[in-house]
Order: C-alpha cells, then structure tokens, then sequence
C-alpha cells in the first residue's frame, strides 16, 4: 500500500432521525481508510449518504473533484451516476443468477465511455475459475462475497464501500477476504472505505481511521494513533485485539504436525493448514498471547522465539500496547509493570514469544 496517495472524497454531512443525529465532516485519501466506531455510531448512515442511498439534510460531498451532493447548490446525484461500488454484510447477491451473471451484471452499470474492468483479471484476483457456472445458493459465505467484490468492481467503480464484509462470515474465512482486499488496492488502484467495529481488521487494512461515537466524528488519523487515543478507548473492545497477518507456507508439517510459516522477516511454526508449501494465508495472533523477553530464554514449551524492534509504545488506562517490528508490524499487549521492569521503549531490539497454538490460520476449506 506505497502508491501515493491524493484526495478522493471530502464531504461535511448532516442527517437527523428521531433519537439520532449524525454531523461530520472529513477527507479521505486514495487507499484503503477505515471507519471506525461501536453499533450506532453512524458508520452506515454516513457510508449510505456517501453512497447517494440515503440523502443528507444538508452538506456536502465531493468525490475526486465531482462534486454528487451540495445541498446550498441543489446537487444530488443518484447512485448510478456516482460510480461507487457498494459492498454489503451479506453480499447481496442476486440469487436467480450464477457467479458469472452476477459478475458480469456489473458491466451493465458501467457507462459507455468508461474502461471496463477486465472479467479475466477478477477471476483471477479472486480465485473464481472453478464457480463461474455454480449458482450462489452453492456457495460458501466466503465465495459469497469473493463474488460479491468482483461484481462491484466489474462496474469500474471510483471508490470501493465496504459495510463490514466480515461481520456475517465464519472466522475461517475472513483471512482470504482481508488478503483479497489487499489486492484490490495494490493490482487495481481502487480506493476503499472500509467500515468497521474490529480494531483488528483497522489494523490490518487501513492507512487511515475515521472513528466516529454517537454520530461526531472523535478523530481520524493512523490507525495505530488513533486507536489508542483516550477518546476512543471507551468504544474500542481491546479484549479482542489479534494481529492479522500474511503468511507463507515455506515447509510442511514435521513429525509434531507443525508446519512453518514466513511472516515478515521471521518464520514462526504453527498447526498444521490445509495450505500447500509456497502458497499464502492470513494467520490471528492475540495481541495478549504474545510474551516479551530482553534474551532468548531457554527450557520453555513456546516454540517460537523471534527477533524483533520495538516501533511504537502506548500506554493506556490499564493496559500497554507495543507495536514491535518483525518485517511486519505486530502489536503486544502488556502490563504497566513489565513495561516498567523491562523498560521498553522505541528502538529496543528483544524477542517475541509465541505458542505454536496461539497462531491460527484463517482460512476455510472452500473460503
């Protein structure tokens, strides 16, 4: 995610229903920026107004310099004709259709002088030459929104919505979506807004967070940053805070059924995955899982003792988050005292401890 990054969407919106107001006002750039807040916040509602499918009461909304809604100048374009792709938590697919209807549907919503996203290339990016002719009743939840993805960017979109894609999908399968959703940024240049009450798919997408609480907008900045700033801690749940991160299958299971895995510059050993050697997944570590140490320790159970440099601390209420570097960024949760009795701090070089156990692969059989 280094291309560079320029303005794609400024807006100020204001929408009122009883018992609920929603007023913010924010820029976003190319790349993939999070939205982020607990249920009721008004994620959806700002998302739907960004989308043309909920009008504002007033404000405004640019969108690569195309100004889609102006309530002083009487602007509002229909959804159609704001070319965004729009992604929903249960795939909305069209359940008469097979995967190839449904992909190719959304040519029909791409005008006339604008390119045409390449059908091939879908396929490929999300692995689909096996369910062209399957209809979608056949298909799992993670097939469901591979699928779902590929029809909202056959109508070249601008900008990519995403309401929380993961949130209906069983645990196995939203690494090959969060690996998916990588691509679609790196091989295809197509922005997305991605909304979400995970801390860890922020984390592990987004480059920027919009954190929104009853409706306001608390802050928007780095998602390591933001996530940790005092005004958001009381809506963030850090209980399930995991790192979410890209692995490579680099030998298979030994005699103990643990196979090894490169993750950044460090290979780490895990259970035993469907995944062949040479091929990639998405693995969940519990930020609480992780163990610190000044010097490799020895005569203990963990199999996984790994270098690494600590990049960021921050210290909370009752709990200390520190962002280590191991080719990747890994988040630790620790205690005030084993900051304090370790005295960690940026730039200090310990190792990572890590249960084989503690790595799970996220990836569903058919995902």
């Amino acid at each position: 995610m280094s291309k560079q990054r320029d303005r794609v969407l400024r807006f100020r919106v204001a929408k009122g229903y009883p018992g609920f107001a929603l007023e913010c006002e924010a820029t976003f750039e190319s790349g993939v920026t999070a939205v982020f807040g607990a249920t009721g916040s008004g994620k959806t509602t700002l998302l739907n107004c960004i989308a043309g499918l909920t009008r504002p009461d007033e404000g405004s909304i640019e969108l690569l310099g195309d100004t889609v809604y102006s309530s002083t100048a009487r602007v509002n374009k229909p959804p159609e004709k704001r070319r965004l792709g729009y992604v929903f938590q249960d795939s909305a697919l069209f359940p008469h259709m097979n995967v190839r209807d449904n992909i190719t549907y959304g040519y029909k919503l791409t005008p006339v002088e604008s390119p045409k996203a390449d059908l091939d290339q879908l396929v490929e990016l999300f692995v689909l030459s096996d369910l062209m002719d399957r209809g979608v009743r056949a298909l799992s939840g993670g097939e469901r929104q591979r699928v779902a993805l590929a029809r909202a960017l056959a109508a070249s979109p601008r900008m990519l919505l995403l309401d929380e894609p993961l949130a209906s999908l069983d645990v196995s399968f939203r690494g090959a979506i969060i690996r998916y959703l990588k691509r679609v940024w790196r091989e295809l240049h197509v922005p997305m807004v991605y909304v979400s009450h995970s801390i860890s798919e922020v984390l592990a997408l987004a480059e920027d967070v919009l954190v929104l609480g009853g409706g306001r907008a608390v802050m928007q900045g780095w998602p390591s940053q933001a996530l940790v700033n005092p005004r958001v801690t009381a809506i963030a749940d850090y209980a399930t805070l995991e790192n979410l991160l890209d692995a490579e299958v680099v030998a298979p299971a030994n005699a103990d059924g643990l196979v090894a895995l490169e993750v950044g510059t460090v290979t780490l050993t895990a259970p035993d995955v469907s995944t062949e050697v040479g091929e990639s997944l998405t693995v969940s570590v519990p930020a609480g899982d992780i163990i610190l140490a000044l010097e490799v320790p020895s005569r203990i159970s963990a199999q996984n003792i790994v270098p690494g440099t600590v990049s960021e601390v921050h210290t909370l209420e009752t709990r200390v988050l520190v962002y280590v570097d191991i080719g990747t960024e890994v988040v630790v949760e620790i205690t005030r005292g084993a900051l304090r009795d370790l005295e960690i701090r940026e730039g200090l070089q310990l190792y990572l401890v890590i249960k084989s156990t503690s790595i799970v692969a996220l990836e569903g059989p058919t995902g």
